[in-house]
């Protein structure tokens, strides 16, 4: 089915299901939709600028305020002894400095703030003060990546690990044994609208001020509480206002909420409005990274292919602080086996703790990092036995295949069941890898690369089809609630205003579908307004891919608490009861009185209900159900559903270079019932396309004194328009969501981005074709395995496959 015929699906609704465009797209194609640099300035407004660290890590002796206060157009420095609260931001782990104190932990971490009155006279002075603070700092050692930290017992939080069965036993009895190691790179968040925040004072005496922010966030009411947190003020004194952001990719979940402090502490000191917008070098500098990772392990399997035992040791660069690395690198154990059945394994994770950017939350929250490793593991199986990739991916998918027992007493289990003990009860991919299969032509396509690859001394091509399973919820199960307000005015428009937040993502228009249809009025009837602490308080972050799940569903409960209000009102007009009311297009449709059915326009029962004074408003709230889970063995239910998806990728490299070229992409993937089938292909698309640079062209290169030198778009490559595959398929499996989940849809956000790990696989597979190696001889290992050389080798490659590394593993 195509992406495109899943508007034709039978829905209980009308607008639901509909491709309808983007609640914001007129205006964004105009450059009438106002972000927050776009706000007009209060009169007196100040502009900020960060004073940023040169030094990896080093003892700070202070700074030279005088030297920034003697420049044109500066009204003041802001340090940490200007902080009324806390000088600690208000994370969990409690270990990260609003501003630096007496040390500094990596080039770019924010040792103060210059405000001055417009942007560049700020910017200079900053300059000026960081060339300063190099003198004023006396360097330490610095602890620049993951394997040096860990050799140094170096971490943010105490290592975590998830254990099932007998892995040791399990590998020494293991028909085959393969080991080895590799590294994944971080990827820079890059969205359109860089960092800013907005702190303006209101109403109250100086020192106890209520205050409006702002804030490009993710995540509004934590931006309220980290900023009442460094004020010293009660969360009910900070409003935090978010209309929209030109992008977050979840790079403004926590990390938004530095600059709404630092902003807000500019506001105090100053007294007046405080602008902080990051330069793009600066952003780079300052804000943390999807994790990097590096992987240890030792996989046994049997003649098939299908594993037996797995022992991995993920080491994740978290960077000076915890930040979210705890859940991130929680869900990359919960993702590391992707869609496929784990008998006795171990994962151990280290949670390394080094000197550059605090790393933080990206598209997939750790699940790209887990589901990479298990891939590459299977990909070097496969070439390790000489078989089929896909073949080997199938014999190991969860199913309700029965496990054969070990002895007599031990129960019946079937290998559908994941590592931390939650059973896979909607698994479609058996028959959705099996359709990709065919549609995409895996089979023919296979043999007619390795005929290509025979005669072709230069270009190699690859092919790999790999397969998705992402949980749905967010693993910290406080954060799985939400809250909304639906206001129908007596005129009968409708506001909406709910806890998500807008960063392009289309949440606002699926969610103005979802109460169109609950009220039964045309779409362009429903506005939704700006995200707001002073609305919807204590809402979690727009994050975790869970924004409509949560967010639609409250309101989704709260227009059904005003349309069963109109509903009872109409009963009583025309004698019956209230379920025999229905609302379909404008119309409120009753049985009436005499035999002779009612129809009356929406808003004129809105206007008669006002009347009589029947209430047009409600809240709704929702929270996840089922989940469940325990934090200290990471054990039990941490999702409410699956999503699950497939891709098949065609690549080709060239071996002179190591230059790659992806040529064509299949992709069938799981929306369930899709509320806008349009807003969900460009998800797809839009993830695909984020995947696949971080695993081809997006390098973060740190120098040797801990500086980022990938820190402008001249040094750090995102894929552009010529990086599109030239054939290009997204169909959509039909099939809704097998729970109880808003209209039957699924999750779209995060899913999408790990298909492009078949990218990396084919890139792999290409690689296994060209090495001039393939020639040499097999070799025995200690362990009385064989080690496979050429073709048959593991890849030795870590991502992201730049040329550079392409030729080099080529040449391994």
């Amino acid at each position: 089915m195509s992406a495109n015929d899943t508007a034709n699906l039978p829905l209980r609704a009308n607008a639901s299901g509909q491709s309808l465009p983007h609640e914001s797209a007129r205006l964004q194609v105009q450059g009438l939709a106002p972000y927050i640099d776009d706000l007009p300035e209060l009169r007196g407004t100040l502009h900020a600028a960060p004073i940023l660290s040169p030094i990896a890590h080093g003892r700070l002796h202070g700074i030279d305020a005088q030297l920034a206060l003697a420049m044109p157009g500066v009204v003041d420095v802001v340090l940490a002894a200007d902080i009324p609260g806390d000088r600690y931001l208000a994370t969990p782990a409690h270990d990260e400095p609003i501003f630096a104190i007496d040390t500094v932990q990596h080039v770019g971490q924010v040792v103060g703030l210059v405000v001055a009155r417009t942007v560049m006279q700020a910017r200079r002075a900053a300059c000026a003060l960081q060339r300063q603070l190099a003198k004023d700092i006396d360097a330490l050692p610095a602890v620049l990546d993951a394997r040096t930290a860990h050799a140094n017992q170096s971490y943010v939080l105490p290592p975590v690990t998830v254990q099932r069965g007998a892995p040791d036993e399990a590998l020494a009895l293991a028909e085959h044994r393969l080991s080895g190691s590799f590294e994944v790179g971080g990827q820079e968040h890059f969205y359109l609208e860089g960092q800013i925040a907005y702190a303006q004072p209101q109403e109250g005496e100086r020192g106890h001020r209520q205050w409006l922010i702002h804030s490009s966030s993710q995540h509004p009411g934590e931006v309220q509480h980290w900023v009442a947190h460094a004020l010293g003020l009660d969360g009910h004194d900070v409003q935090v206002v978010c209309r929209r952001m030109g992008g977050g990719f979840g790079g403004k979940e926590t990390q938004a909420g530095h600059l709404a402090v630092w902003a807000a502490l500019a506001s105090r000191k100053t007294g007046a409005p405080v602008k902080l917008r990051l330069d793009r070098d600066d952003d780079f500098m300052v804000t943390g990274k999807r994790h990097p990772f590096a992987y240890d392990y030792e996989a046994g399997f049997d003649g098939t292919g299908r594993l037996t035992a797995l022992r991995l040791i993920m080491l994740v660069n978290c960077g000076f602080s915890a930040d979210l690395s705890g859940p991130v690198a929680d869900r990359a154990i919960f993702h590391s086996d992707n869609a496929y059945y784990l008998s006795d394994v171990s994962i151990r994770s280290y949670r390394c703790k080094t000197n550059t950017q605090s790393h933080t939350a990206f598209r997939g929250f750790g699940g790209p990092q887990g589901v990479i490793a298990i891939e590459t593991i299977l990909g070097d199986i496969a070439r390790h036995l000489g078989q089929d990739a896909l073949d080997v991916r199938l014999r190991n998918l969860y199913s309700d295949e029965v496990i054969p027992p070990r002895n007599a007493a031990e129960p019946v289990k079937r290998r559908d069941t994941t590592h931390y003990q939650m059973r896979v009860e909607d698994n479609i991919l058996q028959p959705l890898m099996g359709e990709l299969e065919k549609t995409a032509r895996y089979r023919e396509r296979r043999a007619e690369i390795a005929a290509w690859n025979r005669t072709h001394a230069v270009i190699k091509k690859g092919l790999a089809l790999t397969p998705v399973k992402f949980g749905i919820s967010f693993t910290a199960t406080l954060f799985n609630q939400a809250g909304a307000l639906v206001h129908v005015y007596a005129d009968g428009s409708v506001l909406v205003n709910h806890g998500g937040t807008e960063m392009g993502q289309g949440l606002h228009t699926k969610i103005g579908q979802i109460v169109a249809d609950e009220l039964g009025v045309p779409n362009d009837w429903v506005r939704l307004s700006a995200s707001d602490t002073a609305r919807v308080p204590n809402a979690s972050a727009t994050a975790a891919s869970s924004g409509t799940d949560l967010n639609g569903r409250a309101a989704q409960f709260a227009a059904r608490s005003v349309r069963d209000n109109l509903a009872a009102f109409v009963a009583g007009l025309d004698h019956c009861g209230a379920g025999e009311i229905r609302f379909v297009g404008g119309q409120v449709l009753g049985p009436g009185r005499d035999g002779q059915p009612s129809m009356r326009d929406f808003r004129e029962v809105v206007k008669a209900a006002y009347a009589n004074r029947i209430q047009l408003w409600s809240d709704g709230f929702y929270r996840t159900p089922k989940i469940h889970y325990d934090k200290t063995t990471l054990t039990g239910r941490p999702f409410y559903y699956f999503a699950y998806g497939a891709a098949c990728s065609e690549v080709a490299i060239d071996t002179h270079t190591g230059e790659t070229r992806v040529l064509a992409v299949d992709i069938l993937h799981d929306v369930g019932r899709s509320i806008n089938p349009a807003i969900d292909l460009g998800q797809v698309e839009g993830g695909f396309i984020q995947g696949m640079g971080w695993l081809t062209s997006e390098e973060l290169v740190w120098d040797g004194q801990g500086k980022l030198a990938t820190h402008a778009p001249s040094t750090y490559k995102i894929p552009a328009t010529g990086d599109l595959p030239p054939r290009w398929r997204v169909d959509f499996w039909p099939e809704a969501n097998r729970e109880d989940n808003v209209h039957g849809s699924k999750a779209v956000g995060e899913p999408p981005f790990m298909l492009a790990v078949s990218v990396w696989e084919a890139i792999r597979d290409a690689i296994a074709a060209g090495r001039h190696a393939s020639r040499s001889q097999p070799t025995t290992r200690p362990d009385g395995d064989t080690a496979r050389s050429g073709k048959n080798a593991p890849v030795l490659i870590d991502a992201p496959a730049t040329p550079e590394r392409v030729f080099r593993a080529l040449r391994a």
